[in-house]
């Protein structure tokens, strides 16, 4: 009988409780077991009820797992790192979901040549329709990146990239949702101007939202040809669009995207 995978998990937060009911929640979970320690007992509590193995440290989990998610705020990492640096071996694979923390950083923590995979993730993970950005770093093996790319595909879609494009990506997947979550508001805003109740305007623009997006990715249409079938001459869509034009709406988001790299590498460990 084959012996269970032990996953293990520090930080239960939204994330990391995200990944972790993702695992349990298909048929991952029947090869897998699943350990989590978190400073806040009640939510390890809640995870329990899940089939989670609550640990009473960081080390605790170190002892017991072969695949690490470090599923904690980057200005925690350093505390973390050091509780948890003498439980490192060189057969543990680092999972880092943080922006901003690099392998480097995680090796000079803990021992030179520690495994480590680079994950942006997003919060439709907590849905399991995530997005998620990985880079394998040596020297973790092909074997491993593709058991944890299995995680993230559990709960989502997944992609590689390399290592040296984990900033840049951020504002693709892992922050755009809030950008996308600002846009829908305005339009909601604007329906409610009108005398439309967000009941009814909301969950028309989300679908619209998700028809789009299958759009995008099933219809076979570049993304210039999609907008031409839904502006016909003359007409509504297109004096719309002429609006965003002059608001210069892809600058914006260009410097939205800016920023946002920006600031990553200003997060940079």
């Amino acid at each position: 009988m084959n012996q269970k995978m032990k996953i293990g998990f520090i930080g239960a937060g939204n994330m990391g409780s995200a990944i972790m009911k993702g695992i349990l929640g298909c048929e991952l979970s029947q090869n897998m077991e699943v350990f989590a320690f978190d400073p806040a007992s009640e939510k390890l509590a809640e995870l329990e009820k899940s089939g989670v193995h609550a640990c009473v440290s960081g080390l605790e989990v170190m002892q017991n797992c072969k695949y690490v998610f470090l599923a904690v705020k980057p200005q925690m990492f350093e505390q973390v790192l050091d509780q948890i640096k003498n439980g490192t071996t060189k057969e543990t694979v680092f999972v880092s979901i943080a922006a901003g923390i690099t392998a480097e950083y995680i090796r000079s923590k803990t021992i030179p040549d520690a495994k480590v995979i680079l994950v942006m993730p997003n919060t439709p993970l907590l849905l399991g329709a995530g997005a998620s950005a990985l880079a394998k770093s040596e020297p973790t093996t092909d074997e491993e990146f593709r058991t944890v790319c299995s995680i993230f595909n559990a709960c989502g879609i997944s992609a590689e990239l390399p290592e040296n494009k984990m900033k840049e990506i951020i504002a693709i997947n892992g922050s755009s949702p809030a950008f996308i979550y600002l846009f829908a508001k305005a339009f909601v805003d604007y329906a409610g101007k009108e005398g439309i109740s967000q009941d009814v305007a909301l969950p028309l623009f989300a679908q619209s939202l998700i028809g789009s997006a299958k759009m995008l990715t099933d219809s076979g249409y570049s993304v210039d040809e999609l907008i031409k079938m839904v502006s016909s001459p003359g007409g509504t869509t297109l004096a719309g669009l002429d609006e965003l034009y002059k608001g210069k709406l892809e600058e914006t988001v260009n410097n939205a995207c800016t920023a946002c790299t920006k600031r990553a590498y200003e997060l940079s460990k």
